[in-house]
């Protein structure tokens, strides 16, 4: 297990490493992104502290505590704060991590200051955002101070707004581990926010927020930022909202520290970015966008006129929960700020001023503040609207109301002196407005219109199938508000990584049943979620470098190129009493009658592979006649021999695209020298795509797509026009595909009448 590993070594499929953060970081530098160089301390070596300090059971039994009784959570808070900041750290623990900041400085020829940030394993999830739960620590410089903030960053993970938000969410306090970010310091001029979709609605608008000097203060909204949106079609500044900025966080020159001061007079009303960086942060909000897959929420920092990427995480918000009414339409405006998050609700004002008036909140009222804090989420939850003083987009109070549904406006300046305790007032989140009493909404004058608060749904019906990617059980209910069509593609390994044990632990340590059993707990989640719709679940398909540093992963090869190497169906078939497990987990679901499960071997390149696979299937009870078992075409050898698939017998296949161009192209995605020359839309990889479509619909095989490139609009209407059975999409494109693919089919079928 390594206690510390450098940026540049991980990906955005080592969360369980590194976290959401950590795994983030180290996939933007993979592909070339602009990001201060740094290291991690791993979860494990989080979880190895409090194992070898013998504090983990004593610390999660203090966590057992009912988090709506405030003197119980911080009672919590305390102990299990204490535990950790008065364990022993083991001294090689100590040592690598005071060793690898000294290597970081010797590479930079200095003694840095270095941000210490938290990464929780379960942190920046595309289904929770875990605003402000942990700590960062900014301007840290030697090895002792950095040693010492990274035991700070262990410790937060159970501070009081971390114990409640995971509960709240149904995190496992045990299944949570923290790995400590260093990173070099980015001595911000100017910085701030910027989402590569709008984050409420989800338009293809770059919105980005900026104050000068470091970023701390709009992304806990003390300021209210400059406010800049770019439309990603014509590539122009659509709208600018320059704010009055009074205060700004630097680092001390003389002591090194972080203070805050007042913003120099000639800089409170100036424009923060130039529109070439404006124009430039967007297309860096567009890349990343386009590399995850979703929209995301992206940190930056402008040092010396160089633009720094730091973080990147999904934006968790875009259309999520139900909005209270209509934009209002008419009524007397008490103020105005930010729409931060769309809707209407109609309530009392309730003026909080810290955390300690949370109680004065009834279901409904209108929370007022001068901005929120993590520990006022329970407030916000009860909360019928919200609006603040200060703040943006990117601000506390604005990410956790989208998260809620709940209707916001932030950056009004002047709520809490306008508006009074009792106040009856109508506050509009999309319009950025907060009325007099209550204001009827536009849809209420509609004798037609539904009732306030009603989600309305609309799902165009199209011949060929939009399906939908799940990485998580967790994700399950999300996945099946999209209305898709089923799964195209739930990946086993996750589920295996996030129970932190590799396959082989559990068989040498004789739980082979347990293993069995969570897989089965796992599946079921999503498989009923989408009950009969069709769940297509794929086998192993971890390299080894993942399991490495995984409880059992001691004895995994080193591997010089892990993605060329023993993973999917070569593992399934050489570790065979592995996959003999997972034969008898499908067997398990089909027995509870959740026949909508099936099978898909990863990997394929001979048909040799699917052969011997059904044979063990057979040989563990299972009908074939009764469960679906199809491919992965990811190798242009599967693609290139389809027939002999095909003459085996299979009822399915579906492309991984991410495989099969770089197999194709020999362009390893994650090179950033050769990454330009990576795209699905290649000559050569789509007649593989059309080549395989064609033999399989002509023997009655159903086909899809699983990869990434399902998720482009681009990718998706050419897939129609070749006759794909369906396409599976991920979460946050499924609405865009499908309408994409509706509007293919209904070009196609005018262009056949006209002929």
């Amino acid at each position: 297990m390594s206690t510390v590993v450098w940026l540049e070594e991980v990906g955005k499929e080592d969360i369980p490493v590194v976290g959401g953060k950590g795994a983030s970081l180290g996939e933007m530098i993979g592909i070339g992104v602009p990001v201060p160089g740094g290291f991690a301390v791993t979860a494990q070596a989080f979880r190895d502290f409090i194992e070898r300090a013998g504090i983990a059971q004593q610390l999660f039994a203090s966590l057992n505590v009912n988090v709506s009784n405030q003197e119980s959570l911080l009672k919590a808070e305390a102990q299990a704060k204490k535990l950790i900041m008065e364990a022993k750290v083991p001294h090689d623990i100590e040592e690598a991590i005071k060793s690898r900041y000294n290597e970081l400085c010797e590479r930079e020829g200095e003694q840095v200051f270095v941000a210490v940030r938290s990464s929780a394993t379960a942190e920046d999830l595309p289904d929770a955002s875990f605003a402000g739960q942990q700590e960062t620590y900014l301007n840290m410089r030697g090895a002792d101070a950095v040693f010492d903030a990274v035991r700070k960053c262990w410790a937060s993970l159970y501070g009081a707004r971390a114990i409640f938000y995971r509960v709240e969410q149904g995190f496992d306090h045990e299944k949570v581990n923290l790995s400590a970010i260093v990173q070099i310091m980015v001595d911000s001029e100017k910085s701030g926010v910027m989402f590569s979709s709008q984050p409420s609605t989800g338009q293809p608008v770059v919105v980005i927020e900026a104050a000068w000097g470091l970023g701390e203060t709009v992304v806990s909204g003390s300021v209210s930022p400059d406010n800049y949106e770019v439309d990603r079609s014509s590539r122009k500044i659509v709208n600018r909202y320059i704010a009055s900025k009074e205060i700004m966080t630097v680092r001390d020159r003389t002591t090194g520290e972080t203070v805050t001061i007042p913003v120099p007079a000639d800089k409170k009303e100036a424009v923060v970015l130039t529109d070439s960086e404006i124009l430039d942060l967007a297309r860096y909000a567009e890349v990343l966008e386009k590399h995850y897959g979703m929209p995301q929420d992206i940190e930056f920092g402008v040092q010396g006129g160089k633009i720094y990427i730091l973080q990147s995480r999904p934006i968790t918000t875009i259309a999520s929960g139900q909005k209270k009414g209509e934009p209002a339409s008419s009524g007397k405006i008490l103020i105005s700020g930010l729409g931060a998050s769309p809707g209407v609700a109609t309530g009392e004002v309730r003026l909080i001023s810290s955390s300690r008036d949370l109680d004065k909140i009834k279901q409904g009222d209108i929370m007022v503040t001068v901005m929120t804090m993590p520990d006022m989420v329970p407030g916000m939850r009860r909360a019928g609207a919200i609006v603040t003083d200060e703040g943006g987009m990117a601000c506390h109070a604005a990410i956790v109301s989208r998260e809620l549904g709940c209707p916001a406006v932030v950056g009004s300046k002047k709520a809490t002196k306008v508006l009074k305790e009792g106040m009856l007032v109508t506050v509009d989140g999309t319009k950025g407005q907060v009325y007099e009493g209550r204001v009827v909404t536009e849809a209420a004058k509609a004798s037609a219109a539904p009732t306030a608060g009603m989600a309305v749904s609309y799902k165009p019906i199209t011949a060929t199938e939009v399906k939908v990617n799940i990485s998580e059980p967790s994700r399950a209910q999300a996945a099946a508000a999209t209305l898709a069509d089923g799964v195209g593609l739930l990946r086993i390994e996750h589920m295996i990584l996030e129970m932190g044990k590799t396959p082989n632990y559990y068989i040498q340590n004789g739980l082979s049943e347990q293993y069995v059993d969570d897989l089965v707990k796992n599946i079921k989640v999503v498989a009923d979620a989408f009950f009969p719709r069709p769940v297509w679940v794929r086998t192993l398909d971890a390299p080894t470098d993942e399991f490495r540093a995984m409880q059992g992963g001691e004895g995994e090869p080193h591997e010089h190129n892990p993605m060329l190497g023993w993973r999917g169906i070569r593992r399934d078939l050489t570790e065979t009493d592995h996959f003999r497990l997972e034969v008898s987990a499908f067997k398990k679901l089909h027995q509870m009658g959740l026949t909508n499960v099936g099978i898909m071997l990863p990997l394929v390149q001979h048909f040799s592979e699917l052969r011997r696979a059904k044979e063990i299937m057979v040989q563990e009870g299972l009908d074939l006649e009764k469960i679906d078992v199809g491919i992965m075409v990811e190798t242009p050898a599967a693609a290139l021999t389809i027939d002999e698939f095909i003459d085996e017998g299979l009822d399915f296949v579906s492309f991984g695209t991410n495989d099969l161009t770089q197999y194709t192209l020999a362009v390893d995605r994650n090179n950033e020298n050769v990454a330009p020359l990576f795209t699905e839309l290649h000559p050569a990889v789509i007649k593989l795509i059309e080549y395989v479509v064609e033999r399989c619909r002509d023997a009655g095989v159903v086909t899809s797509i699983c990869g990434q490139a399902g998720s482009y609009p681009e990718m998706a209407k050419r897939l129609v026009e070749i006759g794909i059975s369906s396409i599976s999409a991920n979460i946050d494109a499924v609405a865009v595909v499908r309408e994409t693919v509706a509007r293919s089919e209904l070009r196609m079928m005018l262009e056949s009448l006209r002929e």
